[in-house]
C-alpha cells in the first residue's frame, strides 16, 4: 500500500514538470535575489547572506518577528536526478534575522509526507507546531524539549483503502465553547473527523467518510452569519491524471448542530481540490470561493483543456448547481487560493496560483458577485500544488506573497511596490524535483526558531 501511494506521488511530480516545459513566460520586475544558494540533494539551501540592494528596494526588513512552515515530500536523488522513491516527511521552518534566512528541518520518518503543518494553542497548554502526515496518517502536535523538536500523537489511523494519509485541517472553536477543534479531511475512504480536546487528551469524531473518496481540503467560515461556524470539505473521485470527466462537489458540515453533509456545490462532470472561505468583498460576510479544475479530453500529448479553471464563488442563498463565475485561468488546474491585501490599501485581493500558467491576482469589482478583474502577476512560475500565501510577516500593514515554484526549485517572495509585484528568491535547490511543497503557513518566530 505504501508503495503505491509512493510511486502516484512520483508520477505526479514527473508529470508536472513535463507540462510546464516549454510554457509561456512572463516574469515580474524581478531583483537579483537575495538567497540564490545552491542545496546539495535532499538539503536545504543556505541561509541568505547578508542585507543587499535587493533586500532593501523590496522593504525586507534584516529581522522578522513571524516565519514560515514549509510541509514537504522529499525525493531520492539518484544520478543527480529525482526518483519516486520518498524520503521521510520533512518540515521546513524558516526564520529570519540579522539580514539572514534561517532554515531549521524537522523529518518525521512515520510517514513520507507533511502535507501540511500549522500552529496549535491547545486549551491550557503550551502552542506547538501541529502536523498531518501520510503514509502513515498521523496528527502530531510538535513542541521544544532541550532544544529538539519532540512529537505527540493526537491521532493516528488506517482507513481501510490503498491509502492512508491526513490530507488537510483547519483549527477553530467549532462547538462555541471556547476552545480551539481540529477539522481533518483524509485519504482515501472521505473520512471528515474533528479532534476535540477533553483534558490533555483528543476525542475523534468522524462526522463523514465514503469508499473510495478523497478530500483535500477543509475551510472553515461563517456564511449564514448565524454566529455558529461551519465546515466545508471538498470530497471528490480519486486523482485521476488524464481524466475527461471527475465528479466532485463541495460540501457543509455544521458539527455544533451535527448537521451534514449538505452539498453547497454541485460541481457535475468537475471536481474542485481547493476551495477558500473568507470575507474577500469586505461586506462583512464570509464568502466560499472553489477552483474548478478544468475538463479535458484526451490524455499525454493529446490533451486539450475544454473548459479552464473556473474560481465560483458562493453564498449562504447560492444554489448548489449555480455557477457564479469570477474569474477564469487559462490552465488544467489550480490548487492554491489565497487572499490578503497586497497594497495596504484595507481591500482584500485573491491570488491564485495554477499549475503551470503562474500567479494570478483577482480584484472584486463594484459587483463581487459578478466577474472580477485578472491580471498576471508571474508566468514563470509553476508546480503541482503550487503551494501559496498571503501573510503580512513583517507587519507593515501590507501582505507578501510566498509562492513554492516547485518546478523552479525555489522559494519566492513577492511585494508590491507602485502597483507592481517584485519578485525576490529565498531559498533555491539544485534540484527542484527532489522535493515537492504541499504547504505553507505563517508562525510566529518567538514560538518556532530554535
Amino acid at each position: 500500500m505504501r508503495h503505491q501511494a509512493v510511486t502516484r506521488f512520483g508520477i505526479w511530480a514527473l508529470f508536472f514538470v513535463l507540462a510546464c516545459q516549454g510554457g509561456e513566460k512572463s516574469a515580474p520586475t524581478q531583483a537579483p535575489p537575495a538567497a540564490a544558494q545552491g542545496a546539495s540533494p535532499g538539503k536545504e539551501a543556505k541561509p541568505a547572506t547578508a542585507p543587499s540592494k535587493t533586500a532593501a528596494s523590496t522593504g525586507l526588513p534584516d529581522s522578522l518577528p513571524n516565519g514560515l512552515l514549509l510541509s514537504y515530500s522529499q525525493f531520492e536523488v539518484v544520478d543527480g536526478k529525482a526518483t519516486a522513491k520518498p524520503g521521510p516527511a520533512r518540515l521546513g521552518i524558516l526564520t529570519r534575522e540579522g539580514g539572514e534566512w534561517k532554515t531549521e528541518t524537522l523529518e518525521d520518518a512515520q510517514s513520507n509526507v507533511f502535507h501540511k503543518a500549522m500552529m496549535l494553542t491547545p486549551r491550557g497548554q503550551a502552542p506547538g507546531i501541529l502536523t498531518l502526515g501520510g503514509s502513515g496518517a498521523y496528527v502530531k502536535l510538535w513542541r521544544r524539549a532541550k532544544g529538539k523538536l519532540q512529537p505527540s500523537v493526537l491521532w493516528q489511523a488506517k482507513f481501510g483503502g490503498k491509502f492512508n494519509r491526513m490530507r488537510d485541517a483547519e483549527v477553530a472553536d467549532l462547538y462555541g465553547d471556547g476552545t480551539s477543534a481540529i477539522a481533518v479531511a483524509t485519504h482515501d475512504q472521505g473520512v471528515v473527523a474533528v479532534l476535540r480536546q477533553r483534558a490533555n487528551k483528543w476525542k475523534v469524531e468522524r462526522i463523514d467518510a465514503k469508499k473510495d473518496t478523497f478530500v483535500h481540503e477543509i475551510e472553515i467560515g461563517d456564511l449564514d452569519k448565524d454566529g455558529t461556524l461551519e465546515v466545508y470539505a471538498t470530497p471528490s473521485e480519486p486523482n485521476k491524471l488524464d481524466a475527461e470527466a471527475q465528479h466532485g462537489e463541495v460540501v457543509r458540515y455544521v458539527p455544533k448542530r451535527g448537521e451534514g453533509p449538505t452539498i453547497v456545490a454541485d460541481l457535475g462532470k468537475r471536481h474542485a481540490k481547493e476551495i477558500y472561505v473568507g470575507d474577500v468583498d469586505g461586506d462583512g460576510t464570509d464568502e466560499l470561493y472553489v477552483a474548478v479544475e478544468a475538463l479535458t479530453k484526451g490524455g499525454g500529448s493529446s490533451l486539450q483543456l475544454v473548459e479552464p479553471v473556473e474560481i465560483r464563488r458562493y453564498d449562504a442563498d447560492t444554489p448548489p448547481d449555480a455557477k457564479v463565475i469570477i474569474a477564469t485561468i487559462p490552465d488544467r488546474l489550480c490548487r492554491f487560493l489565497t487572499a490578503g491585501d497586497v497594497d495596504g490599501d484595507g481591500k482584500k485581493e485573491m491570488v491564485a496560483a495554477s499549475f503551470s500558467k503562474g500567479l494570478w491576482l483577482l480584484r472584486p469589482g463594484k459587483d463581487p458577485k459578478s466577474e472580477w478583474g485578472v491580471e498576471s502577476i508571474d508566468r514563470d512560475s509553476g508546480g503541482f500544488e503550487h503551494a501559496a500565501l498571503l501573510t503580512d510577516l513583517d507587519g507593515d500593514g501590507a501582505d507578501e506573497l510566498y509562492v513554492a515554484a516547485d518546478v523552479q526549485g525555489e522559494l519566492r517572495r513577492y511585494v508590491w511596490i507602485r502597483g507592481r509585484a517584485k519578485r525576490e528568491v529565498i531559498l533555491k535547490r539544485d534540484i527542484p524535483m527532489s522535493r515537492m511543497t504541499w504547504n505553507i503557513t505563517p508562525a510566529p518566530k518567538t514560538i518556532v526558531a530554535p
